[in-house]
Formats: structure tokens, sequence, C-alpha cells
């Protein structure tokens, strides 16, 4: 916030909202406009055209330790009282503020930064930067609404170490079921069956690696597409086997857990009877969003060319049955296996489950 020439826009002998002194009537509204800013939970400061203080109300006060006839006093700008030093421990150059920018570039800025309190502690603030304009529509300072956001943070850290302890123990549970299975399977000569199933579990590790890096609220649906394929795709030389197109959105945990493991049992069969157990065999994934009356329906359309001759089997294994299914029954969708010569197609049809948090159908009414 630096020194822009010595112009006073307002008037600094008060330390309530400056000017308004001509008249009954405009020292009644400067009243009422006090009164309004003093009882806002937001800090708001005004500063004139050299970004010093010129006014800030009793939240502001709260939130820097700062009162106003205090920093008046300092005459300097008020990034240099309450955002001066970096948290740690460099200077905070005055033409890094994000802040500061919104005056000369007559723009509002909107972010987060770290404000130093009066006794020296940090603190993480979010902000709103407006330039303020006279009649002339000339910009004659800037006004500042700042909030203490240590609370959301503190929260978002939580809920952060809340989700890595969840995924720790279902990345336990899933290694104790592998370690079973491991007994199960000792001794057998099915190694191929224990293959499969070990296959299984990484692909439902991998999906719930996806959902907690975005905290288990939601996933990508092209970032499941590609995490079901990848275990094949990464060991290809040649990309153009895969063909994945259609636009990204956010998937529910629990249509984005079912499809990937769906895309998984694909891609499995492809590799070991279909198109991918060639080397001209290609595998296309296309998809559209369609609008419904409910919201949006996802229809997805595996489509396998270039490989073996395909013929009917003559019994559905564990992968079709989840894939037919699994699907409608938990979505109420559809998913059809068709066995065509030239390759396996699949057609998913998922009604998208709304993105929301626990309770909001209570709390909005939904359920009433």
């Amino acid at each position: 916030m630096p020194s822009r020439g010595s112009s006073q826009a307002f008037d600094t002998s008060t330390t309530t909202l400056p000017t308004l002194r001509r008249g009954s009537q405009l020292h009644e509204t400067e009243r009422r406009l006090n009164a309004v800013l003093n009882n806002a939970s937001v800090a708001i400061f005004l500063m004139d055209d050299r970004q010093h203080c010129v006014y800030m109300n009793r939240s502001a006060e709260l939130l820097t330790g700062f009162s106003l006839s205090e920093v008046l006093e300092r005459d300097c700008p008020l990034h240099d009282i309450v955002h001066h030093t970096y948290p740690d421990g460099r200077p905070f150059p005055l033409a890094e503020c994000a802040i500061d920018r919104a005056f000369p570039e007559n723009n509002q800025e909107r972010g987060e930064e770290v404000f130093v309190h009066k006794d020296g502690h940090f603190y993480p603030v979010g902000f709103t930067a407006s330039p303020i304009r006279d009649d002339a529509a000339k910009i004659i300072g800037t006004i500042i609404e700042v909030r203490d956001i240590t609370e959301e943070k503190a929260a978002a850290e939580r809920q952060r170490l809340l989700t890595n302890e969840l995924n720790h123990r279902v990345k336990n549970t899933l290694a104790t079921v592998q370690s079973i299975a491991a007994q199960t399977f000792r001794g057998k000569s099915d190694q191929a069956a224990r293959q499969m199933f070990d296959a299984r579990m990484v692909a439902l590790s991998n999906t719930h690696n996806v959902l907690t890096s975005q905290n288990w609220e939601s996933a990508s649906l092209r970032s499941v597409v590609e995490g079901a394929l990848a275990p094949h795709a990464l060991a290809e030389v040649d990309t153009a086997r895969f063909d994945l197109v259609g636009p990204d959105t956010r998937l529910h945990p629990k249509v984005a857990v079912t499809l990937a493991m769906a895309l998984h049992e694909l891609m499995t069969n492809a590799a070991k009877y279909g198109a991918l157990s060639v080397p001209d065999g290609r595998v296309s994934v296309h998809w559209f969003l369609i609008r419904i009356e409910e919201g949006e329906r996802l229809d997805l359309t595996w489509t396998e060319s270039g490989g073996p001759a395909v013929e009917e089997p003559s019994r559905r294994g564990f992968g079709s049955r989840l894939i037919e299914r699994q699907l409608p029954m938990e979505f109420d969708g559809s998913a059809v296996l068709t066995f065509p010569p030239s390759g396996v197609v699949c057609r998913l049809e998922i009604p998208l489950t709304t993105l929301g948090w626990h309770g909001q159908a209570v709390v909005q009414g939904w359920g009433t």
C-alpha cells in the first residue's frame, strides 16, 4: 500500500467516519453510518489516495489490536502497520501486497493474506479491497473488508487430518483383507484368481486415493476414468491405444467408487481376452452429460476394437455381474454389455447424485 502523493481525500480529524459535518441531516446520516459500521462483525478500513488509513471500525480495532488514533499517529500506509512482515520473518515489500493493487489497478481484489497483530503474532485473514470513487468517478481511496479466518484454517486442517486418518484406516482394512486372501489362497494352484483379487483391491484403493485428495466431497470424472485405466495405460508405449473423450464433472463419492470398479473390470477383461490382449487393439471411452429433469445423467460407452473376435460368454463372471447389477441397483441407472465380433461394448447410464453435505436435505426442507 505505497504512498502516492500528499492529498487527503478524507477528513481525518475525528475517530469516527470522516467528513459529514454540513448540517443536521448529514450529521444524522454520519451517526447512523457509524452505528452500522461499528456493529459490523467484519473489519472495515477506509484508505485515502496514499493508502493511509483514515477510518477503521470497532471490529478492525479488535482484529489488529490498534486503535484508530494509534494508526493515525503513525501517518504511514496501513501496510506498514499490519502487513509488513511475512510469517517466516522476511520483510513484506509494499510492491508484493495484493491488497494494495485495488487502488492503482482500479479493480476489486479478493484473497487471503497473513496480518501481524499489535502484539506481534501472525493471523490469517480473508480480504476484499475495492476502490472508492468520487462523483467524477476518480479513484480517491480504497475500502477494505477483512475477516479473521484462523478458525476456518484450523477446521480445514482438522478435516484434512481426519480424512487422512480415515484413508489410512481404510487402507489398513484393505491390507488385512489381502492378508486373509493370501492365507486362503496359499497352497492353491490357481494363482490367476489370486492376482485378479489383488488387482481389484488395488483398484478400490486407487479410487479411495482420488476421493481423499478431494476430502471425500467429490471426485473428478476424468480422474476416475484415467485412474481405472492407469495400470494398463502406464505400461503401454503406444498411447493411441486409448481414446478418452468427454467433459469433466464432479462425481458423488459413491458413484465414483462404483464406476471405477466397473471400468477396472472392463479394462482387466480387455487386457486378458479383448482388445488390449493384442498389439493392435484399441479401447475408446466416450461419455456425455445429458440434462434430465432431476439434474444430469452420465452416458458412457466403452468400445473395444482391433482385438480377437468376440463371442457371447456362456456364463457371467464377477465383473459382468458387478457392471450389470450394481449400477442399476445403486443408482437407478442402466448397464448393457454386448459382445459383437468386433469387440466388447458397454453402455452405462448413471443419474448423477446431487452433491451436497450431510444433513443438507433436512436443513433446506427437502425431506419435509
